[in-house]
């Protein structure tokens, strides 16, 4: 006699939410039949859909879903790059590309690395190049050690961090854009999440 089909369960769909950085905005919902399961995985998104702002429609962020709680599922931030298409629109004949790529730690121990992206108005030599690079290291820099990782965070995906780069690298050759074109959050926010409520359970109890 065949054996009974084991009950499957139900999936269900779970409401997703950016991080209180990011107006805790509703973000696509996620189908399962079981919210352990999401935990760690990814929702991408554009600025735009957190900002409303078209200009901000060619880059993509991505969420990482750290805990569910009350049928709702909760991310921090995981990563933000521009769009394939943009990035070629932004590399034009007779200009330099420049790319910095750093590592760096925010002042709460967070540790990102940021691609930066130069784009001159006309070619430039490789000292102005090199200097240009060594003004972007040491801002982004200066910035994360001075910064928590949610306000370093709002900084490089809303523009700041490439303005201040901006201001101080147009004084060595002319720019036509600086921006930070793709960010990795290295450290792993789900055990991040894990260790603070475990902390929050240490100080109330």
């Amino acid at each position: 006699m065949p054996k009974p089909k084991a009950k499957t369960k139900a999936k269900v769909w779970y409401p997703v939410y950016a991080p209180p950085a990011f107006g805790e905005v509703e973000l696509p919902a996620v189908l399962t039949d079981d919210p352990s399961k999401i935990i760690g995985s990814t929702v991408d998104v554009t600025l735009y859909d957190i900002t409303g702002d078209y200009s901000h429609i060619n880059i993509k962020l991505k969420f990482q879903i750290v805990r569910v709680e009350g049928g709702k599922a909760y991310t921090e931030f995981k990563g933000e790059e521009y769009l394939g298409d943009y990035l070629r629109s932004l590399v034009r004949r007779g200009s330099s590309k420049l790319d910095g790529i750093y590592d760096v730690e925010t002042k709460d121990g967070y540790k990102l690395r940021l691609f930066l992206l130069c784009c001159t108005v006309k070619r430039i030599s490789r000292s102005q190049a090199k200097a240009i690079r060594s003004i972007g290291r040491r801002i982004i820099t200066e910035k994360a050690s001075a910064l928590n990782f949610i306000q370093f965070v709002q900084e490089a995906v809303l523009s700041k961090l490439a303005s201040d780069v901006y201001n101080e690298a147009k004084k060595i050759a002319p720019l036509r854009h600086v921006g930070i074109r793709k960010i990795k959050v290295l450290t792993k926010l789900v055990e991040r999440a894990e260790e603070g409520r475990e902390t929050e359970a240490i100080a109330e109890a």
